[in-house]
């Protein structure tokens, strides 16, 4: 009884039942995926269920936009139950139901689907937060809290190289030793540097060298900014991206092609320091 009743406080002082906070609705706002917004819209307004591995993980990226700890550590016992805590206020499944309509009926591209050998719903040239990104790769899945502070991450699972790239970096959001060199040479072509650690010998670097050869995949989301009006920036999913060349060391610059080119409107952001 006890233990109820501190997991209906837990819940009630995580998320109140009735009003979107800045964050998620901001979240919310920035989703522009078809695939993303026509499940979210048949799941809230018929209650259709997630049928496949896909749904699955969209269905976790739906509740990693409010949440960024497994269900037991804000009091429920599955992702399932927190949605449906989050959907059971007939006002707040409204506006949730008002602004993912609203971007549906706004896209203005078609995107294309990723090339993973494995189950992944997020769509190429879309924007996703980190937390819907790490739900829709599978690395936050509701079983267990797996931190995550950096701009790389490798999915020994997946067997990919995830890049999370800021173009335009400030001191006071990014310590020297992230304040990378990152930007587009073209449409194609991204210039990325590895932390100040890392060696071209390192087992990381080598596994960036050599991944086309270990059918390993690199995978690229960008944004300009950490933050636009005072609220964290999304990253747009460039797609998976091939070795070229690299050089140094402590830090090593890599150059990565894309397999698809760009966002045309990125390209001005991206390719800032070239001159």
């Amino acid at each position: 009884m006890a233990k109820t009743a501190w997991m209906r406080k837990k819940r009630k002082s995580i998320f109140p039942a009735t009003l979107l906070p800045l964050r998620e609705r901001s979240t919310l706002l920035s989703i522009d995926s078809r695939l993303l917004l026509k499940f979210l819209i048949r799941y809230i307004e018929e209650g259709r269920q997630p049928q496949t591995s896909e749904e699955q993980l969209m269905q976790n990226m739906f509740y990693y936009t409010f949440y960024r700890s497994v269900p037991e550590a804000v009091g429920f016992t599955s992702i399932q139950e927190a949605v449906e805590f989050i959907l059971a206020s007939k006002e707040f499944r409204s506006e949730l139901l008002a602004i993912l309509k609203y971007n549906d009926s706004h896209l203005s591209f078609v995107a294309k689907r990723n090339e993973f050998p494995f189950p992944c719903p997020l769509e190429l040239h879309c924007r996703y937060s980190v937390d819907q990104v790490l739900a829709g790769m599978g690395f936050w899945d509701g079983n267990k809290a797996r931190p995550f502070r950096e701009g790389v991450l490798y999915l020994e699972n997946r067997d990919t190289d995830i890049f999370f790239i800021t173009l335009n970096k400030s001191e006071k959001d990014f310590s020297p030793s992230t304040l990378y060199e990152d930007y587009a040479i073209n449409e194609r072509l991204f210039h990325l540097q590895t932390q100040a650690r890392t060696s071209a010998a390192s087992p990381t670097a080598q596994r960036y060298i050599h991944h086309h050869e270990r059918g390993s995949h690199i995978a690229l989301f960008v944004r300009e900014f950490k933050k636009e009006s005072g609220v964290t920036s999304p990253y747009t999913f460039l797609g998976e991206a091939d070795y070229v060349r690299h050089e140094g060391s402590k830090p090593v610059s890599f150059v990565w092609r894309l397999r698809e080119e760009m966002p045309a409107a990125l390209v001005p952001a991206a390719n800032k320091g070239i001159v």
